[in-house]
């Protein structure tokens, strides 16, 4: 049964309140399964300012979208150490206007805390987790509360210091537990952040990750007021999603024999799309396949079984990252990303929280970093986007215009034409249609493109039946030209004319064919970590990490992979602390 959503003020007939009132039912017992959830209307007060009792499955929906205030009460070793400011009730207020309905604070304790017996937490910093906290509630938004960064600090040495972590994790849940057994059950308890343990197997590892969920869920219990029956949310191993994660957490939360669970992992898309390596330069058909099968075995191993998910992270690992010269991943390859997980979310039935350390919203000035991404996520929370192959269209300034096509792909809505502005293209003249493939002439790209100066030229947008418009970039370019140079291994920056061009990758290998640098399992080298772009000031940097790791006197071929498709072939050899680079 599929979920609908009624905005405020809308009447609904007898029939469709009765229906209304029959899935609210189902939901509550728990027999809803796979019921996909739409975000509450902007309008209504959420449950948690409303105070309702709802069911856990209920609850969580409700929750959805969540937001994470990452890199802040988790930094260590005090709040503001990871280059954000303190959080504010005015950052909550922006947080709130902009549609989300609950956040994680995530929150490291150990630099708070003794670290022998009896673990006590400094009463000032327990004093301003819950004055942010407060905060949020205040807000009408759900909060959800962890031991964050502790999970690899201190808890991973469980193998070897058994009894002292056991005792450290009660004595701090304890603290915790005591603190806030007053507070609304719109806060929940999360155990662990991504629980990892030493030299361990998954097995080993799922063991340990068990007692402590076991340990958690006991002390919170005991410590009455509305910890009695409050929320918890558990984490699998890692917050691992694969099979064997997700059926041993089933497992355990089967044992505890308590309704009031919920059920968290986090996801941040196929490796090396997330962080640009091993070619991995687009959301691509594997790229897209680990996200429905992540999403799928949430919904058979979990959602199914009437136990709600709290996916706590979500994003791209290295995607948005404002500190680099240059993304990683390219802009349209995010925006797809990003639209299909709201839809592989909305189906499963699975609240989200986007990880935002920084890169996000600038908590210093509260707008939204790159507002064209943030306006995909929220789109995607209600509904799909049409996209496109490509948000490029490349033309060489060395070469004759002609006509270039796309694939579009409309996300099961329909396409409804191309625009400049307000202007509407027009079909057969400027482009033409075959199934999904959008062909634009070369009459309406000799048009746009103008005068052809490197760089785009013009903006123009494929538009669907529903969400947001594609935007689609001409651009003008010719092949990027590279030049000789000579540095040393803490790195070496090439002078590079890009010429309207990105870099998409770069591959390194020996004569022998065996690959160069850091990352031996592959050619194409991590971006950003091996290489760099700087395009304003016409360079392309390789890191000290790239060539300390070049074997020494032996050439390594750099091939550079450009968003046009061209390539341009390097040299580099490395002779002790010196390096040189030659053109091909």
């Amino acid at each position: 049964m599929k979920g609908t959503h009624h905005p405020t003020g809308r009447r609904r007939s007898g029939l469709g309140r009765l229906l209304g009132l029959l899935l609210a039912l189902v939901t509550a017992i728990g027999l809803t399964g796979t019921t996909a959830f739409a975000v509450p209307s902007h309008k209504d007060p959420s449950a948690a300012t409303k105070n309702i009792e709802l069911s856990p499955m209920s609850a969580v929906a409700a929750m959805q979208p969540s937001w994470n205030l990452g890199n802040t009460l988790d930094a260590i070793p005090d709040e503001t150490s990871w280059g954000n400011p303190p959080a504010t009730k005015a950052l909550f207020d922006t947080i709130k206007s902009q549609g989300f309905r609950s956040v994680r604070i995530p929150v490291t304790w150990s630099g708070h805390q003794s670290s022998t017996a009896p673990y006590a937490i400094d009463a000032t910093w327990m004093s301003r987790v819950k004055q942010v906290v407060d905060w949020a509630l205040s807000d009408g938004l759900y909060v959800v509360i962890n031991v964050h960064h502790d999970s690899w600090q201190w808890i991973a040495d469980m193998p070897t210091n058994h009894d002292n972590v056991l005792a450290r994790f009660k004595a701090t849940w304890t603290q915790i537990a005591a603190e806030f057994k007053d507070s609304p059950k719109s806060l929940l308890f999360e155990s662990n952040n991504e629980p990892q343990f030493n030299n361990t197997t998954d097995a080993q590892g799922i063991q340990y990750n068990d007692e402590l969920n076991t340990a958690f869920h006991t002390v919170v219990r005991q410590s009455g007021g509305n910890n009695a029956t409050r929320l918890l949310v558990l984490p699998s191993l890692h917050t691992n999603s694969g099979q064997v994660f997700l059926d041993a957490l089933v497992s355990e939360m089967k044992s505890l024999n308590d309704p009031n669970l919920v059920a968290t992992v986090h996801y941040y898309s196929w490796y090396p799309f997330s962080v640009n390596i091993a070619g991995g330069t687009q959301f691509d058909a594997t790229a897209q396949k680990d996200m429905t099968d992540n999403f799928a075995r949430i919904r058979d191993t979990l959602v199914s079984k009437g136990i709600p998910v709290y996916m706590g992270e979500y994003g791209l690992l290295k995607y948005p990252d404002y500190l680099q010269p240059a993304p990683r991943v390219e802009r349209g390859e995010a925006l797809k990303y990003f639209e299909m997980f709201g839809y592989e979310a909305r189906i499963s039935g699975v609240t989200t929280a986007l990880w935002d350390a920084y890169n996000f919203l600038n908590r210093s000035t509260l707008q939204w970093r790159e507002p064209e991404l943030i306006d995909q996520i929220k789109s995607s929370w209600t509904t799909r986007s049409g996209t496109a192959s490509s948000d490029r269209v490349f033309l060489a300034k060395s070469s004759a215009i002609t006509a270039r096509t796309l694939t579009l792909n409309p996300n099961g809505t329909n396409f409804e034409g191309v625009w400049q502005g307000s202007t509407k293209l027009v079909r057969d003249r400027d482009y033409t249609v075959s199934g999904n493939q959008l062909t634009l002439t070369a009459t309406a790209l000799t048009r746009l493109a103008g005068d052809r100066a490197y760089g785009i030229n013009a903006t123009i947008e494929a538009r669907f039946s529903r969400g947001l418009p594609w935007k689609i970039f001409v651009t003008t370019y010719d092949r990027p030209v590279l030049s000789n140079a000579t540095g040393d291994t803490s790195g070496l920056t090439i002078p590079t004319q890009y010429r309207g061009d990105q870099l998409a990758t770069m591959e390194a290998r020996y004569a022998d064919g065996s690959n160069a640098g850091p990352v031996n399992w592959t050619p194409y080298q991590e971006f950003n970590a091996s290489f760099s772009p700087d395009y304003p000031n016409n360079g392309l940097l390789l890191t000290s990490d790239f060539l300390n790791a070049l074997r020494d006197d032996t050439q390594a071929t750099l091939v550079f992979h450009f968003w046009s498709g061209a390539t341009v072939t390097y040299r580099v050899t490395k002779n002790g602390g010196s390096v040189t680079g030659t053109v091909a």
